[in-house]
């Protein structure tokens, strides 16, 4: 993540070797982490067992091992992982086991998690949830019976009323 040559005084940010880094400790993604660069615009949902960094803008579910959403990434949907960390912005919930909102985040929506950690300066806007397995979706909860109606006669007077 960071690299320091001689004569060099400021530390470099690579958000490659970040995702590579949260890749390798997830033994089903040890070729390394998929990269949406921002330039990039998807509709549709993404799906992956390894790491993904995604700096573009996805329109659409996401779920993966590692999401990293760098600064200048957008995701509008769901996002699905064991380790979330968000620089850029999400709009829909957010189920995962570690989610870190880092400084610069923006979330509007539900956030399901086991760990949640909101640095300085995150937006958040919504509702979280502490659960063992944030990952395993519940069922909705069946709707009320629903209460019988009074029922009111108009017309003709009782019986034996005349």
């Amino acid at each position: 993540m960071f690299t320091k040559t001689k004569g060099d005084t400021q530390p470099s940010f690579n958000p490659a070797q970040d995702a590579v880094r949260g890749a390798s400790s997830n033994p089903a993604s040890r070729v390394g982490a998929a990269i949406l660069c921002s330039d990039v615009e998807s509709k549709g949902s993404i799906n992956s067992q390894g790491a993904l960094q995604i700096d573009g803008k996805v329109e659409g579910d996401v779920t993966a091992g590692d999401i990293t959403i760098g600064s200048s990434g957008q995701i509008l949907g769901e996002v699905k992982a064991e380790t979330l960390r968000v620089k850029g912005r999400i709009v829909g919930s957010i189920r995962a086991r570690k989610v870190e909102l880092e400084t610069g985040a923006t979330v509007e929506g539900d956030i399901f998690h086991a760990a949640l950690i909101i640095q300085p300066d995150a937006s958040f806007e919504g509702q979280v949830r502490r659960e063992e397995n944030p990952l395993k979706e519940s069922a909705p909860k069946p709707a009320a019976a629903p209460q019988p109606a009074a029922t009111t006669t108009f017309g003709a007077p009782p019986a034996g009323n005349a």
